[in-house]
């Protein structure tokens, strides 16, 4: 690792005292390794060492080469920073998870806290999932799409812009833009770049996006705060910063001392701290602070025709594709253009109204494109949780040929026919292929083909084996 900047170490020094050797050798060590499972696609039990703060998150031996990994593809797990994983015991410990919320994650790319909420929401909850900067947006849809939950909205908009919902949200999570000390030992680069100038520049626009966003959140939701990075500005000082301006409350958390997090306190907020030589994780903060005043009940009627900006697929394109979904009756089925997605239909009047002022990129399920009777299956389908795998041909892949499907290669699967297929590895489905005599056209989409050159040899099995 690139030596220190003095400045730093000395604002360390002063933080943890006694502990600092401890901190030093810490990030000369090799990162702890972590994964988070989806439990609504993969459910034996896994022989390893769990993270203390989840219920789905994991610790590896050691680093395997994921993108061989076919069922990182299919959506089974996600690797994920294991410290970053304790938002769920500030959701489990703060809300309801129970009951429908909509909730929002402000900073989504690249998907590890917005499927990790994914898991933890109901199925009738909402969840908005953003990125302001333009091709993220693209791989945190991707990453949505895999995940399959099917109740998740991904959106590109600045934070001024939700301004344009008002009191909307029950829960925000913002994993907020940052310096970055949190990531030295795993990103050389964030040493160099850091300055205590862009420490400064980091809180103000921190709090620039805390100010811009917070109209959005209902009277007594919850704000989950999050940084990856250590010093004050950008964490306790921000919180009492929000405590002071909006009169938020700060909440306490409780959890095992023996899981090393360190409780701070500043001017009556309290935050929780990771720092390497205590956890087995990277350098993380987060803060869970209420907003004032109580929701009132909310209701979405106006005694008026309300004029929806999302269109109803037509009867003939529904009845073609419906059955493709496992309980169609419980989906909207929305058509735009050619192509039809569902969202869960007592989802349908909040997810219409993030449409009308929000750019979305991606919602719901991508479920088919339909022209007259020409109708082709889509990728979200194929790794969407309610996929009724038993309206479709399926071919279950060996490792070497799903790899080259990954790649969108030509792959022979030594059969015949003339209709969609369903690939699969080991039961998981990976996406679809159309089969014309003993050909196979491979439509895994280009923008998500693994790029990297394969080794002599191809692991020999998955990270869950």
């Amino acid at each position: 690792m690139a030596q220190l900047p003095e400045t730093f170490e000395t604002r360390m020094q002063r933080i943890l005292g006694a502990d600092f050797p401890d901190f030093q050798q810490a990030l000369q060590q090799t990162p702890p390794v972590s994964i988070r499972v989806n439990k609504q696609k993969y459910t034996a039990d896994l022989n390893l060492s769990k993270v203390p703060w989840t219920d789905t998150g994991y610790y590896l031996a050691e680093r395997p080469s994921f993108t061989l990994d076919p069922l990182l593809h299919a959506g089974a797990y996600y690797v994920q920073e294991a410290s970053s994983m304790f938002v769920e015991q500030a959701l489990k410990q703060t809300i309801d998870l129970d009951q429908p919320l909509h909730v929002l994650d402000l900073c989504g790319a690249p998907g590890g806290k917005s499927t990790h909420l994914a898991s933890l929401i109901s199925k009738d909850s909402l969840l908005v999932s953003n990125e302001v900067i333009k091709n993220r947006a693209s791989i945190l849809a991707e990453n949505i799409a895999k995940w399959g939950t099917g109740n998740v909205l991904v959106t590109n908009n600045d934070p001024r812009d939700f301004g344009r919902l008002p009191e909307f949200f029950d829960v925000m999570v913002v994993d907020a833009p940052c310096s970055g000390e949190g990531m030295f030992r795993k990103d050389p680069q964030a040493v160099e770049e850091w300055s205590e100038e862009n420490v400064v520049l980091c809180a103000r626009r921190q709090q620039r996006i805390l100010s811009e966003v917070w109209q959005a959140l209902k009277p007594g939701g919850i704000l989950i705060y999050s940084t990856c990075t250590w010093n004050e500005a950008e964490n306790e000082e921000n919180m009492a910063w929000l405590a002071e301006q909006e009169n938020a409350e700060s909440i306490k958390l409780n959890f095992d001392t023996g899981w090393g997090i360190v409780r701070s306190e500043m001017l009556g907020v309290e935050g929780y701290r990771f720092y390497p030589h205590a956890v087995q994780g990277e350098g993380f903060f987060l803060a869970v602070m209420r907003k004032a005043g109580q929701a009132e009940e909310e209701s979405y009627s106006t005694g008026k025709k309300k004029k929806y900006k999302l269109q109803e697929a037509g009867k003939k394109e529904k009845a073609l594709v419906q059955n493709w979904v496992l309980n169609p009756e419980d989906f909207a089925w929305i058509q735009h253009n050619e192509t039809i997605f569902t969202i869960p239909q007592d989802l349908f009047e909040a997810a219409d109204e993030v449409y009308q002022k929000l750019y979305v990129v991606y919602g719901g399920t991508q479920v088919a494109e339909v022209a007259g009777k020409k109708v082709k299956p889509l990728q979200p389908l194929a790794l969407s949780q309610y996929l009724n795998k038993a309206e479709f041909n399926t071919f279950d892949l060996d490792l070497e040929q799903a790899i080259r499907y990954l790649r969108k290669e030509d792959i022979n699967l030594g059969t015949n026919g003339s209709d969609w297929v369903l690939l699969q590895y080991k039961g998981f489905p990976l996406g679809w292929a159309k089969q014309i005599g003993n050909r196979i056209n491979n439509y895994y989409p280009k923008e998500w083909r693994i790029r990297m050159d394969l080794p002599n040899e191809l692991p020999e099995k998955s990270v869950l084996e």
